[in-house]
């Protein structure tokens, strides 16, 4: 029998915001420009080489190998279509991002992944693959060997072991694909550009807006809480890559929300900097349960004749313990570092302090959105 072991820890995000230490933070960190976004591609094709870990022959992949065998001038009719063993391939989804801007013949990095019931990729090579756009057009083509984060020991099956990390049927290809067809994009409209924020917010979109027309004036506006419109100057139009260049180095002050998130699988608290918490009173405790279990064997005594039997008789003990809490009354607490010197005080373990925070937020004294993943 195997034991795993499952611990908990707390993250407080006690760097404070830029807002509290004064910092500024690039433009360029916080914004994207409108129009120089990625696109995804996606295309269907064949792994080969995998010795016996490929597809347990599926009619598609019997269907894909055929096609193959095709293009190269091998005929394979419907008779001897069944007869085709696909142990050695697996039919793969290939997937990729492409930049904008990205020139034919750049590369870019590919994701592979088992389409059918594969065993494991490892060792295969990616047939050449179209990977397609939106339009279906054709706009890279991918090919090498991939390579696996994980691997399968073992016989497997009736009264085999089997051992697996990781996911043994996706797989990489760093530069693994070549752009063919360039994906026209477009980042000036109306001899203006247009900041679009990451993370939205009406304080920092006009923060954005005064911090640029600081160094040109009257050059942005702030259109709502994720898009800032910057006009070029004269002459800017047509070459706007040095002004894009300077707006992007202008640093703003971001605004960061008050924000607690909790994860329950992994036990981890974040908290921002801006979280406040009003006066309260807390009292948490603990109830232990212990229930132990024991095995009494009764033999009979000598010579008691042939119908006496030994029985065995369990014996179960029961133990309750609660730890004894008190009531802790709690000042208003401004700060994060006040908010964690305070709760840890308290000697509580995280995943108390995940059902206190909770208790909190529906008492109306965290002054903070609570994110529960």
């Amino acid at each position: 029998m195997r034991r795993l072991g499952c611990g908990f820890f707390v993250v407080l995000a006690l760097a404070a915001s830029a807002a509290a230490t004064g910092s500024g933070v690039r433009i360029k960190d916080l914004t994207m420009v409108a129009g120089a976004r990625d696109n995804q591609l996606v295309g269907y094709g064949l792994v080969a080489g995998l010795a016996g870990d490929g597809d347990r022959n599926p009619i598609y992949t019997q269907q894909t190998l055929a096609n193959l065998l095709q293009r190269y001038g091998i005929n394979v009719g419907a008779a001897q279509l069944m007869m085709i063993s696909a142990k050695n391939v697996a039919v793969v989804m290939v997937t990729a991002d492409i930049p904008a801007f990205a020139k034919p013949g750049s590369r870019l990095d590919v994701t592979v992944a088992s389409m059918g019931d594969a065993g494991s990729l490892q060792g295969g090579v990616l047939l050449q693959t179209a990977l397609l756009g939106a339009d279906n057009r054709v706009y890279a083509v991918a090919q090498g060997p991939v390579a696996v984060g994980g691997f399968t020991a073992g016989p497997g099956g009736g009264g085999g072991a089997t051992v697996t990390k990781n996911h043994p049927t996706t797989a990489q290809i760093i530069g693994g694909a070549l752009v063919e067809r360039e994906i026209p994009a477009t980042i000036v409209r109306n001899d203006s550009i247009e900041l679009l924020l990451r993370d939205p917010s009406f304080t920092l979109a006009s923060r954005m807006e005064t911090a640029i027309n600081d160094l040109f004036t009257n050059s942005a506006v702030a259109l709502d809480s994720t898009t800032v419109r910057v006009r070029l100057p004269h002459g800017a139009e047509t070459v706007p890559v040095d002004f894009v260049a300077r707006i992007e180095a202008i640093e703003v002050v971001p605004d960061t929300a008050a924000r607690i998130i909790i994860n329950e699988r992994t036990g981890t608290i974040v908290a921002t900097s801006r979280i406040k918490i009003s006066n309260c009173a807390i009292s948490h405790g603990n109830i232990t349960i212990n229930v132990a279990s024991t095995l009494n064997v009764s033999q009979p005594a000598p010579l008691t004749g042939s119908n006496a039997t030994t029985v065995v008789t369990p014996s179960t003990t029961t133990d309750v313990t609660e730890n004894k809490a008190r009531l802790v009354a709690l000042p208003d607490l401004p700060t994060v570092e006040q908010v964690a010197t305070s709760l840890n005080a308290l000697g509580v373990t995280p995943r108390d302090m995940m059902a206190i925070f909770q208790a909190m937020k529906e008492a109306g004294a965290l002054q903070a959105e609570l994110l529960i993943r």
